[in-house]
């Protein structure tokens, strides 16, 4: 506002669209960080596994950002690589750990593909649908790493072990010798 005039409605739509948008951001980040730290201090094999690919993928989207500004009226190109790997990785994940949840957290992983999918069959499409299809999944993965880490915990006080890998990785608990 300047000279005593008051703030134009655009004006006033555009700030409080941002402050919005940093809301959303900051919550999601403090989901991510609490998730992932848990992960990584009190998970097993794969649950520290997943929050490194989640770490990466964060990682990349900030470099990605650093270089390319974010557009979601063409194909994202840049996201559609960061998710690709993610997808993989994730896949990855579920075909090695002896889990059941990492098969949901790669089912997550491949929905931001069928966005950039939809978005080369479908020009046309509003690139809010787009932004939101490539983003709504990502917010399901921490809360999905912290219950399977809860639940590695919970193993580990009944069990007293809980066998992370397929094959040859039998043990996620550092503490306990290795057969």
């Amino acid at each position: 506002m300047t000279h005593g005039m008051a703030a134009r409605p655009v004006d006033r739509e555009r700030s409080s669209w941002f402050q919005a948008e940093m809301l959303r951001i900051a919550c999601f980040l403090t989901l991510l960080f609490l998730a992932t730290f848990y992960a990584l201090r009190k998970g097993g094999g794969p649950e520290r596994t997943m929050a490194y690919i989640l770490i990466a993928m964060l990682a990349s989207d900030q470099a990605l950002h650093l270089i390319v500004p974010a557009r979601f009226t063409v194909l994202d190109a840049g996201h559609l690589a960061i998710d690709l790997a993610a997808a993989t990785a994730t896949l990855v994940l579920a075909l090695r750990a002896h889990r059941f949840w990492p098969l949901a957290a790669a089912a997550l992983q491949i929905l931001p593909l069928l966005a950039h999918f939809s978005r080369v069959v479908d020009l046309s499409m509003h690139p809010i649908a787009y932004l939101s299809m490539q983003v709504f999944a990502s917010w399901l993965l921490p809360p999905l790493l912290a219950l399977a880490t809860w639940r590695h915990r919970k193993r580990l006080q009944i069990c007293g072990s809980d066998r992370s890998w397929r094959g040859s990785w039998p043990w996620s608990n550092p503490s306990m010798p290795k057969r």
